[in-house]
Formats: C-alpha cells, structure tokens, sequence
C-alpha cells in the first residue's frame, strides 16, 4: 500500500463555521471547498481537515452520519501553554481548562461553533515515578 494522503471528515450542521474556526484559531487554509463541503489543510498537521454537512445525500455509508460524540481532534504542539493564553484572548471556547496528567500529557480542550472537541497537548516529564521511563 502507498498511502499518498490522509484526512479526517467531520459531519456538522454548518460547514462554514467550523472552517473558519480552524482557520482563525488553528491556522488551516482552506484547499477546496463546495456546497455542503470544505477541506483545509496545515503545513504541519499530516493530514487535511474536512467537513461535511450533516445531512448530505451523497454521504456513504449513510448509517455513519450525524456527529461523532466522544472524538476528540488532538493536535500535539511545542508549547501548550502559550497556545492556551493565545488563544483563551482571542475568545476561543475553553471546554476543558489546561492540566497535566500524571503521565506527562499536559493538554487542553476547546470546542468550536459547532460542538466539535479540539484538543491541544505536549508531551512533559511524568510527575507519577510509575510513568518514568526505565532505563
């Protein structure tokens, strides 16, 4: 298999709001877009972003649409913390504020116009000795 892409598609109610929202806050730029339809891309994220309106005929197979409740759209970043004051300014909705787990994930969470759970985390030093690394 040569895989020469990849992407992940999300149902919404509205297209346009959580695509802009991705490219306000995170940065996409929009590659191709129709009705009911939008995919973005990132430089650094390895796949593109795509959003389809929940509802759509041509959706297949059709006993997946609707929303994904329980996804999370994680990207891994170099400095969460300033991410977070970034964006908490710029008026991002803050869903789960900034903490670390015991095994060195130290993350955030937001939501966009369309209830979707975005997920911003770096990768710190555990703080419980049983995540340390054995040598």
């Amino acid at each position: 298999m040569n895989i020469t892409g990849s992407a992940i598609s999300l149902n919404v109610d509205d297209v346009s709001a959580s695509a802009e929202w991705a490219k306000a806050y995170l940065g996409f730029t929009e590659e191709m877009s129709a009705e009911g339809f939008c995919s973005l891309r990132h430089p650094e994220a390895g796949f593109n972003l795509i959003y389809l309106a929940t509802g759509l005929p041509t959706f297949k197979p059709a006993s997946a649409a609707g929303h994904a409740a329980g996804l999370l759209v994680v990207f891994t970043v170099d400095d969460v913390d300033a991410d977070y004051a970034r964006l908490r300014e710029r008026g991002v909705t803050v869903v789960t504020p900034i903490e670390t787990e015991p095994w060195g994930e130290r993350y955030f969470q937001m939501s966009d116009p369309n209830g979707l759970t975005y997920q911003l985390v770096q990768w710190v030093e555990p703080t419980d000795p049983q995540y340390q690394p054995t040598s």
